[in-house]
């Protein structure tokens, strides 16, 4: 079915100087990187960007910064992360006026909701914004699973124009691949880095990599064999990425889950020149010389140093 969106769009991380502020001029570069990298889009204030440590100034500045920069390249698909329906749609439209071509939005959380008010909550804010919006299936930071019928149906219906899924439930991705094959500008993207081939051999149609970060150019390879069909390539590259990957493992368990995988991604961006500083947001630990020894073996070993 024709796409709205496809390809490799990643999660854009958010530099910040040793001091903790926002760097502007790194968060730039990074854009930059990612563009002459291929990407098809950029998924902007994401769970990789650090959405929820972010102040309400410093979200405005993130996006406002990599819209200028972006200058229209590519789609703009930036989260709004609140915790119920109107507090979503005020973010909505801040993004929005900001530059987002659409948005993404979770389910409702700290609220206690279910399926019936989850399903009312889409369709409230899709009325209210007058751009894409996309479901972000992430039940480890919700606390709960988007159910596939309930997705299935409000894209049936137009209410959403996709799904970014992050719940590390393969079985119920496939299922959503099959029952919205025949939905017209319905746009399924996976955000696991390490099985992204099968994904679009099951027919995904594009990957949400925060791993795209650092290789950009490996996913766009990655996506471009698998489009002319050569598996073979595809698997070959995706190998090579889940090596990549493994730079996430290389805290040993001194930093929390979610500063080890981001930090070691903003590691890598520094060591590469792309971004001045590895600093996480508060309270996240940063990573280490040792750990930062130990991911430029890594990129070397992949060829990216």
């Amino acid at each position: 079915m024709p796409s709205q969106f496809s390809g490799v769009i990643p999660p854009v991380l958010t530099p910040r100087h040793a001091d903790g502020s926002i760097d502007t001029a790194s968060l730039q570069n990074l854009t930059r990187h990612l563009l002459d990298g291929g990407v098809s889009g950029l998924f902007v204030l994401g769970s990789s960007g650090e959405v929820p440590y972010l102040t309400d100034a410093e979200r405005s500045l993130v996006v406002s910064t990599i819209a200028d920069t972006n200058a229209g390249a590519v789609p703009l698909i930036v989260g709004a992360n609140e915790q119920t329906t109107n507090r979503v749609i005020d973010e909505a439209k801040k993004v929005i006026d900001l530059g987002a071509d659409a948005i993404v939005v979770t389910s409702m959380y700290y609220a206690i909701g279910n399926a019936d008010e989850t399903e009312t909550h889409f369709r409230n804010i899709h009325a209210a914004v007058g751009v894409p919006v996309f479901a972000y299936d992430v039940p480890v930071r919700t606390h709960y699973k988007l159910p596939t019928d309930l997705l299935v149906r409000l894209g049936r219906d137009g209410v959403i124009a996709g799904v970014k899924d992050s719940s590390g439930d393969d079985v119920s991705f496939r299922q959503l691949l099959l029952a919205a094959r025949d939905i017209d500008n319905f746009d399924i993207f996976t955000g696991h880095e390490v099985v992204v081939d099968g994904a679009l051999l099951g027919g995904a149609q594009g990957v949400v990599p925060g791993l795209g970060n650092v290789d950009p150019r490996g996913y766009r390879n990655l996506v471009d064999a698998a489009a002319a069909g050569d598996w073979t390539k595809a698997a070959a590259e995706q190998d090579r990425l889940a090596d990549l990957f493994e730079i996430v493992y290389t805290p040993k368990g001194r930093v929390s889950g979610g500063a080890a995988g981001l930090g070691a991604f903003k590691t890598a961006l520094q060591i590469m020149g792309v971004i001045e500083s590895n600093t996480m947001s508060v309270p996240m630990q940063a990573l280490n010389e040792e750990e930062t020894t130990a991911i430029k073996v890594i990129l070397e070993r992949t060829g990216l140093v």
